[in-house]
């Protein structure tokens, strides 16, 4: 498998992640960790179900996949993700040592924050990106509607 289709097909698993997320009533952000061709971790955003600041999909999957293979250092995998990761993703990210970050849609206020790896952009950026505002457009809508004025 070449490395694109590679990444589509570990993307596409990433979005199942984001669409749980919506059901859920989470921002559809969706993360797979891979190693060696086998996902070692996968989670979605879980912010308002745990009431934990820290429950975004990347650090829920970095956890699995530390836990997976019994080390914290996960110097041989790939991290999936919807969307652009945030600086504390980032920042877990570079501590993982997780060498290749593979992203759907990016995000202007975390562009540039991962540093510590190799980055590949856009990979299924539409219907990241569409999976993201169709959610946001919902909330709006919703909020718009219970809106007593």
């Amino acid at each position: 498998m070449s490395d694109f289709s590679q990444d589509e097909f570990f993307m596409r698993q990433a979005l199942q992640q984001a669409a749980l997320a919506v059901e859920a009533g989470e921002v559809p952000v969706g993360a797979v960790m891979v190693r060696a061709q086998t996902v070692i971790g996968r989670a979605y955003n879980q912010v308002e179900l745990l009431k934990d600041p820290t429950a975004h999909a990347e650090m829920i999957a970095i956890t699995q996949a530390a836990s997976a293979i019994g080390d914290w250092r996960l110097t041989d995998t790939v991290l999936y993700v919807t969307k652009e990761p945030c600086p504390m993703c980032a920042g877990a990210i570079a501590l993982a040592r997780i060498p290749r970050v593979v992203f759907g849609a990016s995000d202007p206020q975390s562009a540039g924050t991962i540093t510590a790896a190799e980055v590949q952009a856009g990979v299924l950026e539409e219907e990241c990106r569409e999976l993201l505002q169709g959610f946001f457009k919902t909330l709006r809508a919703q909020a718009k509607d219970s809106d007593p004025q």
